[in-house]
């Protein structure tokens, strides 16, 4: 597969219309096409039957609402830029549409596109997903006015929530709590410095559109304000195109727990309860927990009943989230609405024994909330871990690669796989394995093990205060493990080797295969396998029986085992030293994967010196890129004499920013990268002037 996208979910128990009228009809499959006369200029009221819905969106929430359209007997339309022409969504609706390049602001942020689609296809609705152009209100009211049904709340909803002075505003009048600070007009830099000394640090600084923690800053001393506020402005109009920014108190270690409530066009407002969705890094979310564990069942009422205010204030239509902040006398204040169906949906609905897309499309087409607030039932416990596409040993860098290798667990009533991406051939297995690129699964695997995770004792602040056991420093790899990999490579070659010695056995003497057998003596073998930076030695003696003994430093060990295939997974079992084990076996690029309920471990095979002598151009003493990204900012230039420290470039990847600081003191030679350059991870940044001998 040719890319991956940035996440998974595991779950337990606006261009105008006559530019784009000049976009080229090969965007578009050319048989689809003769239907673009039909005329959509009924009004989208409720009331309307729905028979076709156009998902504009990908990966897994287009997948999910696929599923249940399907259910439904409701016909899907899929939209797709290029680089998602063979994506799982695409496959499954019913039709699909190329609308345009790879970049999202010219394919899936693009209204017009997305009009026309719905149009050509005969769609009467359109689901947004969430992200893309979920919470745009432009979007909302451009549906309404080419009359077709925009699966979300009303334009106005988007907009009064969508703008978070406005939204804490109506809150304060509706009775919802608040957190104290500043949501005024006066945006200059000196207004909001006088406001954050005057409500007292640490404060919060969050752009007043958006979500996904883009655009917010903890600032905790008056010093470090400017910079922060600079570096929040930045990210939020990359983000929003809106730079505008509200402050508030900052919460020391707050639970961030919110509300899943849900409205319809007869002025009904139910919630479905609370998720707990503290455990967070760079403010994203990374596991969820319904019902919020800990709560006292009066404080839980009176979060619904928050919730259902907040969303009645509002005239609000469809499934949203009201996320509040809490203390640790179970206190909370109002913090946002995200007015769209959230990634973390599903917990909720595992609770509740609910389909929140099926409400969706039913509440669209003008029906009544299936359920009254006393016939939702709450039911079980459901936890959703987050897979992200990035590396948690390296500040959680976003990533991104082929997905070379994907094995998910087999869905049941006790769990649920949402994902949009996919390898070859569905594998059902008993863990996820991916490779092909860094993801934060080991760290998901610590984390839902650690004792205070497990006594419910969460917060904002967990994974910094837990740091230590969470990321702990890379160990050797333990010396059975490396016996492990070593025989899994032997037994790989093997397998290789005998296959082509059945095709080829009348051409060539069996002689010519250096596979360890011998006559006579135990053939001994010299290999080399990494363990992080560092070479291991093994020497490996053949033993007439088939087992092998194993030398590392001064420690040999009896190794016995076979490769078997199941389900198209190839499984290494193996004994070393009498103690029975079974790991997924994966060997690709150099490097060993194996797989257990334990977690992963890579080996890597050394790549021969007459090639790892070869190299492309570096940057001795400077800078290189730590992830795939857009230049957003550059600071420095030729000549330029730095500080270690000092900020070089800002770089941005998955809409969030990194900065880029000098590693040393010294004198800028060479810039490699211009603003709005693409980067990709590993190339030269920055370098600096070799130091005099």
């Amino acid at each position: 597969m040719a890319a991956a996208a940035s996440a998974a979910s595991v779950l337990l128990a606006a261009a105008e219309r006559s530019r784009w009228r000049r976009v080229p009809t090969l965007l578009l499959p050319p048989r689809k096409w003769a239907w673009r006369q039909r005329s959509m200029k009924h009004a989208a009221t409720p009331g309307r039957n729905i028979t076709r819905v156009l998902i504009a969106n990908r990966g897994e929430i287009a997948c999910r609402v696929i599923r249940t359209a399907r259910k439904m007997g409701i016909q899907s339309v899929a939209v797709f830029s290029e680089a998602d022409r063979n994506s799982m969504h695409v496959d499954m609706a019913d039709k699909a549409y190329c609308i345009g390049p790879a970049p999202s602001q010219q394919s899936y942020l693009c209204m017009e596109k997305i009009i026309e689609v719905a149009k050509i296809s005969a769609a009467q609705a359109i689901h947004p997903g969430y992200g893309f152009l979920s919470e745009n209100m432009e979007f909302a009211e451009l549906c309404k006015q080419e009359g077709i049904i925009f699966i979300g709340p009303p334009s106005s909803a988007i907009r009064d929530m969508g703008i978070k002075s406005t939204s804490k505003s109506i809150m304060a009048a509706a009775g919802v709590p608040v957190v104290e600070g500043y949501h005024g007009e006066d945006q200059s830099d000196q207004c909001l410095k006088e406001h954050a000394g005057r409500i007292g640090y640490p404060v919060m600084i969050k752009a007043v559109r958006g979500g996904g923690g883009k655009g917010m800053r903890i600032i905790r001393s008056e010093e470090e304000f400017q910079e922060q506020l600079e570096s929040a402005r930045r990210e939020a109009k990359k983000s929003f195109n809106d730079d505008a920014m509200l402050i508030e108190k900052f919460v020391d270690t707050p639970r961030h727990v919110e509300v899943q409530v849900f409205g319809d066009h007869h002025g009904n407002v139910v919630y479905l309860f609370e998720r707990d969705c503290s455990v967070q890094r760079r403010h994203q979310k990374i596991i969820e927990e319904a019902p919020a564990p800990g709560i006292k069942p009066e404080v839980r009422k009176k979060l619904g009943e928050a919730a259902v205010r907040a969303a009645k204030a509002v005239s609000y239509v469809g499934a949203g989230t009201v996320e509040f902040i809490m203390d640790s006398k179970q206190n909370f204040y109002f913090m946002e609405m995200n007015t769209r169906l959230q990634v973390e949906h599903p917990v909720s609905e595992m609770i509740t024994g609910t389909d929140l897309v099926e409400w969706q499309l039913r509440v669209a087409a003008g029906e009544k909330i299936p359920l009254s607030q006393e016939d939702i039932p709450l039911q079980g416990h459901a936890f959703e871990a987050r897979i992200y596409a990035e590396d948690p040993n390296n500040n959680f860098m976003p990533g991104a690669g082929p997905l070379v290798h994907l094995s998910t667990p087999q869905a049941d009533p006790s769990k649920r796989i949402e994902t949009g991406v996919r390898q070859g051939p569905t594998s059902k297995t008993t863990e996820t394995m991916i490779v092909g690129l860094h993801t934060n699964i080991d760290f998901l695997l610590r984390l839902s093990s650690h004792p205070e995770f497990e006594a419910g004792n969460v917060h904002t602040d967990f994974i910094p205060q837990h740091h230590k056991e969470l990321l702990p420093s890379r160990s050797s790899v333990a010396k059975e493990s490396l016996c492990q990999a070593a025989l899994g490579l032997i037994l790989k070659e093997k397998a290789v080797t005998d296959a082509f010695k059945l095709h080829v056995q009348d051409q060539f003497s069996p002689f010519s295969f250096s596979n360890g057998r011998r006559l006579n003596i135990c053939y001994t073998r010299n290999m080399t396998l990494r363990d992080g930076n560092s070479d291991v030695a093994i020497a490996v003696t053949y033993n007439h029986d088939g087992s092998y003994n194993m030398q590392i430093e001064d420690k040999t060990f009896q190794v016995l085992g076979e490769l078997s295939s199941e389900e198209d997974c190839t499984y290494l079992k193996c004994s070393v030293n009498g103690v029975a084990s079974k790991a997924k076996l994966v060997i690709l690029d150099s490097t060993i994967y194996l797989f257990t309920m334990e977690g992963s471990i890579e080996i890597d095979i050394p790549v021969p010196k007459y090639l790892s002598s070869v190299s492309s151009e570096g940057t001795q003493g400077g800078t290189i890129a730590p992830m795939t990204g857009t230049i957003e900012k550059v600071f420095v230039k030729a000549g330029d004499t730095v500080k270690a420290g000092d900020s070089l470039l800002v770089m941005i990847a998955m809409k969030m920013e990194h900065t880029i600081k000098a590693p040393k003191d010294g004198t800028i030679k060479k810039v490699f990268f211009r603003e709005g350059a693409q980067a990709n991870r590993h190339a030269p940044l920055v370098e600096f002037e070799e130091e005099a001998e």
